[in-house]
């Protein structure tokens, strides 16, 4: 982490890592804010992105448990506007060339194989969706509207067909709306991040941890969220989101799929839920049963047999995939040391946490320069925590 700051690749870092529950090592080090020498501090509040994938596949999974959905339930028996859906024909060049298809189910949204997609992504969908700037960012509308937006466009292919990295939980974030009756940052706070006591959690920083916000930077000369650019910038920290003008001081857009911000710590308590099956501290949100059927492979092999030509938050090769993030089902394929079972995910400002249920281990990583394809400092990190267990 020292030397990754020294040599200004990151601005700042914290890793918290917890074994059987108790604080194992925590270290900071580095600026929250470069400009103005602020520390990265372990109550600094960062950008999770895509770490609010697995909080909303837990929200949706609460209300499977109760009975109100089921994960072979198309989509539109929620959300009517995907009733007509088509998708690309293979090798459409343009957005038109489409064919009917199936609707994807709820299921395919949580693993990536609906077809749905993501602007960075290659491909004529994620083209249009660059042009059309639909993203689900924090002041991009309210989520139904982002959402019916999305309906007007084909998929990449057929649901079932491919891996593809996507929207597809920003897609699940309306159907928690549409199925409880509640905008998901009020379920989140009623059912999640409140029971679990993860104060400094939300889609809008708090405003008594507003002078604790983190300032986001790049390396790249252009926009920070495009994972394939090769152009990098002269600065390797060029400031891209500053702390006290954010878009995330007021959300409007309550992203399912990467709109949450918070803290260290408030993030292990989630993480250690995981871990222990659904519960911490006395709250069950989940069954441990539940939470076991989440945290296996949903794919038929692993992502790498499923063609995938998107960007994702970890290697391909030995990993599945299952309800809102990656496990390892093969640490030798996927090149890194792991335990078979590790869930995982990351978040586009290089943020990282796994689970290890081998060595019961709970490790969350914050940092904030995106893209998180710049460095790899997630297999490093989790070679040097193997490289320390006795």
């Amino acid at each position: 982490m020292q030397g990754y700051v020294d040599a200004r690749k990151l601005p700042g870092a914290s890793v918290l890592i917890l074994q059987d529950g108790l604080e194992a090592y925590f270290h900071q080090t580095g600026l929250r804010d470069v400009a103005a020498h602020l520390p990265f501090e372990r109550d600094t509040v960062a950008r999770i992105y895509s770490m609010t994938k697995p909080v909303t596949s837990v929200a949706l999974m609460m209300l499977l448990e109760e009975g109100r959905i089921h994960l072979d339930q198309p989509l539109s028996d929620i959300l009517p506007e995907f009733a007509e859906c088509r998708a690309l024909v293979q090798g459409a060049t343009r957005i038109d060339q489409t064919k009917p298809c199936a609707v994807p189910t709820l299921h395919q949204c949580l693993t990536h194989t609906a077809g749905f997609s993501y602007p960075f992504n290659p491909g004529v969908l994620p083209d249009e969706m660059a042009a059309r700037k639909l993203v689900f960012s924090a002041r991009s509308g309210s989520l139904a509207e982002r959402t019916a937006e999305l309906s007007t466009l084909p998929l990449a292919f057929p649901p079932g067909e491919r891996w593809e990295y996507s929207v597809g939980i920003d897609v699940i974030g309306r159907v928690v709306e549409a199925v409880s009756g509640q905008s998901l940052d009020r379920f989140f706070a009623d059912r999640i991040i409140g029971p679990l006591g993860m104060r400094d959690t939300a889609f809008t920083v708090p405003m008594d941890a507003r002078d604790r916000f983190a300032c986001l930077y790049t390396p790249l000369a252009g926009d920070a969220m495009e994972f394939n650019a090769a152009e990098k910038s002269s600065e390797t920290l060029r400031l891209t989101d500053r702390s006290d003008k954010s878009p995330y001081l007021d959300a409007q857009t309550f992203s399912g799929g990467g709109g949450l911000v918070g803290t260290i710590d408030d993030y292990m308590k989630f993480a250690e839920m995981l871990r222990r099956g659904g519960s911490i501290g006395g709250d069950r949100l989940l069954s441990p049963h539940t939470l076991s059927f989440m945290m296996r492979n949903h794919l038929r092999g692993d992502i790498a047999s499923m063609g995938p030509t998107s960007f994702a938050e970890q290697p391909m090769d030995g990993m599945g995939f299952g309800i809102g993030g990656a496990v390892v089902l093969d640490p030798g394929r996927a090149r890194c040391p792991g335990s078979v079972g590790d869930f995982s995910w990351g978040g586009m400002a290089s943020t990282f946490f796994w689970v290890d249920p081998v060595h019961a281990l709970s490790v969350v990583f914050f940092t904030q320069l995106s893209p998180s394809s710049s460095y790899p400092v997630r297999p490093q990190l989790k070679a040097l925590i193997h490289g320390a267990l006795q």
